[in-house]
């Protein structure tokens, strides 16, 4: 059996009408204060929803290729540490290669020759050991590229150099020969290591300029993903002051609509009172 219709008296239907909608604004306002946001969907405002969501997305972008500089900034430090280390070495064999040359003893002269051959094989070792990650920028034709913006069209190129400055090519040659007859062949190995010292002092500022480049642009990036951050907040995050005092406001409505309702009910109510 179906049930009669309730009907509703004018006052009545006008305060259940004035609570319903109460209670969907308390329900958006706890959505908000419990998301901290203002939209949370497309259908709260499509525009503001879809622009914050492009912003977050290319913020996340960003920070994949501030990873990737990361990465290249460790690989030109561990290019710059094995060129420190070889200057090391090419001071020490250049001493080395001074003492032969002051030195008047044939059986000192050759251990000296020993010692420096030595060095010279470290030279190449540490250089080949200057990789990161499988990148070594201290052998010749290797490259890093790095990219620094979402869409690929920003970009740098780190090209690899000798990491021994030319100390190893033919710098061995001396070591071979009588120490005590061929002092040009000492000053020559002398002044070899003088033009690779120079040559890696040239190549390492080099590669400081672009470890300064790459580093300035993680700093941008850095911001700007800040910027991205801030503006897709600006768009979707709610006031959550303002939402706590509409939450009051609210809830006292609700308190105040649910009096007036009772209130309108009494006047049906006092019908009764007739019989």
């Amino acid at each position: 059996m179906a049930m009669d219709n309730i009907t509703l008296t004018s006052g009545m239907r006008q305060n259940l009408f004035s609570l319903q909608k109460t209670a969907k604004s308390m329900d958006l306002t706890q959505t908000r204060l419990s998301t901290g946001k203002k939209v949370n969907s497309a259908l709260d405002d499509p525009i503001a929803f879809f622009a914050a969501q492009g912003h977050t997305q290319r913020s996340s972008d960003l920070a994949i290729r501030k990873d990737e500089m990361s990465e290249a900034i460790q690989t030109i430090k561990a290019a710059d540490n094995g060129i420190t280390a070889v200057l090391d070495l090419i001071s020490s064999a250049k001493s080395l290669a001074q003492s032969a040359l002051a030195n008047q003893s044939t059986s000192e002269r050759a251990d000296l020759t020993a010692q420096y051959n030595d060095l010279i094989s470290q030279i190449a070792t540490v250089a080949a050991d200057s990789n990161y990650k499988g990148t070594n920028l201290l052998v010749d034709g290797q490259e890093l590229n790095i990219t620094f913006d979402e869409s690929g069209d920003s970009t740098l190129t780190v090209t690899g150099v000798d990491g021994t400055g030319g100390a190893v090519d033919g710098a061995t040659d001396w070591g071979a020969v009588d120490l005590g007859d061929s002092t040009d062949a000492i000053n020559a190995s002398i002044t070899q290591l003088d033009d690779a010292r120079d040559q890696l002092r040239i190549d390492s500022t080099a590669l400081s300029n672009k470890l300064s480049t790459i580093t300035i642009r993680q700093d941008f990036t850095d911001n700007m993903i800040n910027t991205l951050e801030d503006g897709a907040a600006n768009l979707t995050n709610a006031d959550l002051n303002e939402e706590g005092a509409n939450l009051l406001m609210l809830q006292t409505r609700q308190q105040l609509g649910t009096t007036s309702l009772s209130m309108a009910s009494q006047a049906a109510q006092s019908v009764l009172r007739l019989f």
